[in-house]
């Protein structure tokens, strides 16, 4: 190991569901003490529970969070800065280029965490995107819609999870969903494109090699909540060969090929088309389906890499690994879970979890917030370990007492 054992490795803020207690996890595992940089701790109880250090931040002062890891490099050693969070992976590589510890291009990552930055790249590079205008107010949007003509897929130019993705059919649903991105008085720009018809998929990559294709199940419109992943993605070989050459493409355009990175793709009528390019490591569980299905553990790879400590050389398995997430159909009060058991006995069920207890709160947000839980099943090669997933998914029911009506969005 070529740093010393408890050498800090910071981690600015954190997902609050799946890798981001991984990270911390693997930090240790390599011999590192991980140290996560928060404005609030008490959003990840996980902290607690592994006693895990944390420096209080206001982490959305990029200076801030300079200042706190300059201090713990001086005092005890920083081995590395990184984030398991889309929100923050750009102010972590930013620290860790100034401090002179390993990193991507800062500028890349900003690039990426830009929508309309990234789609103008792109489109620049010949790399096939949708149609899209930036739009900065209700009517700009608006305008925009007609000139590509509907449906068009209305989003933040920020963000990640399917937040505030929505596929909007009419002018007054543009016009509606605009008004409600924008807020009062805010002029962050918003992203309005062509919808591109097709099933979708997500590339895995790592310092700019393809480590797994991954097929996507979206819930119904017109949101894009992601309901489940299957590694490797069940499509023709030409297929798989197509999306790869796609993402490769895409994050050469866009000055990417350090550690990891999430490409979402559809396959049009036409041939693949980019939905956008993420500079971190995947949500979703899907570095879980990697390493059951590709023996690749990705979050230890981003860790190791953010440390400059060598990866592991890795037999690579041929097995088939599946997710199904639980989704919340109504807001409200949770009264009773079930089936947990069932599902986690079910045929080559992995896990399964539930993340709401009866008392819970409920908040309907049409984004990955809605999981109530999710079932990981696997199996051999050639194998159907989404089938396993849907039939032991099918077990767990959550009870929902409905609370007020949903305002009309």
């Amino acid at each position: 190991m070529s740093v010393e054992k408890g050498r800090a490795f910071a981690l600015v803020e954190s997902n609050t569901t799946g890798s981001g207690r991984l990270f911390a996890s693997a930090a240790r595992a390599r011999g590192l003490r991980p140290v996560v940089l928060t404005a609030d701790p008490s959003r990840y109880p996980y902290l607690r529970r592994d006693h895990i250090d944390v420096r209080v931040v206001r982490t959305s002062e990029p200076d801030e969070v300079l200042a706190a890891c300059r201090t713990m490099r001086d005092e005890q050693g920083l081995a590395g800065v990184t984030s398991s969070s889309e929100y923050f992976i750009g102010t972590a590589t930013a620290v860790a280029a100034a401090l002179s510890l390993p990193s991507g291009d800062p500028e890349a990552i900003a690039r990426c965490r830009h929508k309309h930055h990234q789609r103008a790249a792109l489109t620049e590079a010949g790399v096939p995107v949708p149609d899209f205008r930036v739009a900065t107010d209700v009517d700009s949007a608006s305008l925009a819609a007609t000139d590509l003509a509907l449906p068009v897929v209305v989003k933040p130019s920020t963000g990640s999870g399917s937040v505030g993705v929505r596929l909007c059919r009419t002018n007054s649903e543009v016009a509606r969903h605009a008004r409600a991105l924008f807020g009062t008085g805010a002029r962050t720009p918003i992203l309005v494109e062509r919808y591109v018809r097709g099933p979708e998929f997500s590339v895995e990559t790592f310092d700019g090699n393809v480590v797994a294709v991954v097929g996507k199940h979206v819930g119904p419109h017109p949101h894009f909540v992601e309901l489940g992943h299957d590694v490797p993605a069940p499509v023709p070989p030409e297929w798989a060969a197509e999306l790869r050459r796609c993402a490769l493409a895409a994050g050469s355009a866009l000055g990417l090929g350090w550690s990891a990175s999430h490409t979402e793709i559809r396959m049009s009528e036409d041939g693949p088309v980019i939905i956008e390019v993420n500079p971190r490591l995947a949500g979703g569980m899907i570095p879980t389906l990697v390493r059951h299905a590709c023996g690749v553990d990705l979050v230890d790879w981003v860790v190791a890499k953010a440390a400059a400590l060598s990866l592991p050389t890795v037999d690579r398995s041929a097995s088939s690994a599946s997710i199904r997430f639980l989704r919340a159909r109504t807001g409200g009060v949770v009264t009773s879970v079930i089936g947990q058991r069932e599902a986690a006995a079910s045929q080559g069920v992995e896990s399964a979890v539930v993340t709401v207890a009866p008392g819970d709160e409920i908040q309907l947000t049409r984004s990955f917030r809605d999981r109530l839980g999710y079932v990981i099943a696997t199996t051999a090669a050639g194998g159907d370990s989404g089938a396993l997933a849907d039939a032991a998914l099918a077990h767990l029911r959550v009870s929902v007492e409905a609370g007020p009506r949903e305002p009309r969005r």
